[in-house]
């Protein structure tokens, strides 16, 4: 069994694993929803099911549409019980609403402020070393934005490496938010960005 095999078959174990604790602990607050005032609700929904998503999920980029969809799927049930809708409501306008972004979405999202926040305090230093400045080749404003260098690769196993995939999910970032320094400002700009590309 090659590597790339194998992680993928890690990854995709991972995700129903994961999926399944969400599901299970969105049915139990689905008995109690009724009980709860909205904000509870969303509360607990994003302490006990949200934050089993979030874990670690970075580790998904580049991971192949089936592993997202079945955490996707899980974090519809959830956005329908929090908002009291029933089981087959378009869920899209449910996450909006709850300013919940898609779990692709959210993976990207990690990563680039992990990327952002390598690149403005150099820590830690193991991913650092991995990070590196692309030199702009003419003198426009967009080029006053930084571009990461994205090594070559020969394996499909090495595209999912930190080296590849944070400089390719920063470079895939309008310019305006790359030149974001402070990370709030940063953290700001790119959910609304990302929630623009839903």
């Amino acid at each position: 069994m090659s590597q790339l095999t194998t992680v993928r078959r890690h990854r995709v174990d991972n995700a129903r694993n994961v999926a399944k604790a969400c599901n299970f602990h969105t049915r139990a607050l689905r008995h109690v929803r009724s009980l709860l005032t909205d904000d509870v609700a969303q509360t607990v929904a994003c302490s006990i099911v949200a934050s089993r998503l979030d874990y670690c999920n970075a580790l998904l980029s580049g991971a192949p549409a089936a592993t997202f969809d079945k955490l996707q799927h899980a974090q519809n049930n959830l956005a329908r019980v929090v908002c009291q809708s029933p089981g087959r409501t378009d869920a899209r306008p449910l996450l909006h609403s709850l300013h919940w972004l898609l779990v692709k979405q959210w993976v990207t999202y990690k990563l680039a402020v992990l990327t952002h926040k390598v690149r403005t305090t150099a820590t830690p230093t193991y991913l650092s070393e991995l990070v590196q400045t692309r030199a702009p080749p003419l003198a426009l404003r967009s080029s006053h934005a930084p571009m990461l260098v994205v090594p070559h690769i020969h394996t499909e196993l090495a595209r999912h490496a930190f080296s590849v995939a944070a400089p390719s999910t920063w470079n895939s970032l309008p310019a305006d938010i790359r030149l974001c320094e402070n990370i709030l400002t940063f953290k700001r700009h790119l959910k609304t960005h990302l929630f623009k590309l839903t």
